[in-house]
């Protein structure tokens, strides 16, 4: 008869169990990263991804949509999905949202499986044209039934352009409303006064900078250890159902003083706190940063 070893445990006296075994133990039950994805709708949308792929974001995958096969083809995205090949023959929406839409509904179950799973979904587009405002809403929508967090991050047309763009804006920016726990809107009227005698792509370049940023201190803020900790938890609890949400952005290395005046101040960004519920609060500094 052969008898069976004994365990780890039982070989130790009094049953006493070391520090290491229970540090092994605790490992295998950490709480697992949350999967954050990025999703790029449309020719605006594309641009941001291509910008946070240049910038690099810790810990998100990013997902290029459109109906626009060659701007698909040069956009830099970790996944890219061509939506409604059937309908526009991967020519694009021709600045229709009904036609974006269409699209958007004969994907929506790859749609759906690209979200499932998420726990947070930033949705970017840029409002107005035909694909961004008619496929934006249903990931969206796709993502929140998935039980994510769902974040928009959008921009709304010129005032020189056709008023029809910007009804399509608005009515797109409904939907988005609806569909997400929170919608962040930049206003590309604000480059005119920030940036007049620009190149128009220079112009674009800098808005995507920006949502890239704001995307990038989110989803770090989350993913990467700090001092004082925030964790997805503290996330969903200030953006769950927050409805229109602003975001404050701002550098410096002149001391805290400054940046915060940078933060409210911001030419890009429309700052009113008036009514807030809730704010998430994340800095980043040397190895000297004081209290």
């Amino acid at each position: 008869m052969v008898e069976a070893p004994a365990s780890a445990i039982d070989q130790i006296p009094d049953g006493r169990i070391p520090t290491a075994l229970v540090d092994q133990e605790l490992e295998s039950f950490g709480t697992p990263d949350p999967r954050i994805l990025v999703c790029g709708c449309g020719g605006s949308g594309n641009n941001t991804m291509n910008r946070i792929t240049h910038i690099g974001v810790e810990g998100a995958v990013t997902v290029a949509i459109n109906t626009d096969k060659q701007h698909l083809d040069h956009t830099r995205a970790m996944q890219k999905l061509l939506v409604g090949r059937h309908i526009t023959r991967g020519l694009g929406a021709g600045g229709d949202p009904v036609t974006g839409r269409r699209c958007a509904e004969a994907g929506r179950d790859v749609i759906s499986k690209i979200v499932g799973g998420a726990d947070l979904v930033f949705v970017t587009a840029g409002l107005g044209g035909g694909t961004g405002t008619g496929i934006a809403p249903i990931v969206a929508e796709e993502a929140k039934r998935s039980g994510a967090l769902v974040v928009a991050v959008v921009t709304t047309p010129f005032t020189v352009e056709r008023r029809q763009r910007m009804q399509r804006a608005l009515e797109g920016l409904d939907l988005l409303r609806k569909a997400a726990d929170a919608v962040l809107v930049l206003d590309n009227n604000r480059l005119l006064h920030f940036v007049p005698n620009l190149p128009l792509e220079e112009a674009f370049s800098i808005m995507d900078q920006l949502i890239a940023e704001i995307v990038k201190g989110v989803v770090e803020t989350i993913t990467l250890p700090s001092l004082i900790n925030l964790d997805f938890a503290d996330v969903r609890a200030i953006m769950k159902g927050g409805g229109v949400t602003m975001m404050l952005y701002g550098e410096s290395d002149q001391g805290p003083e400054e940046v915060v005046h940078e933060s409210l101040n911001h030419p890009l960004l429309d700052i009113d706190i008036d009514g807030a519920t809730g704010a998430l609060i994340h800095v980043t500094g040397g190895p000297y940063m004081t209290l």
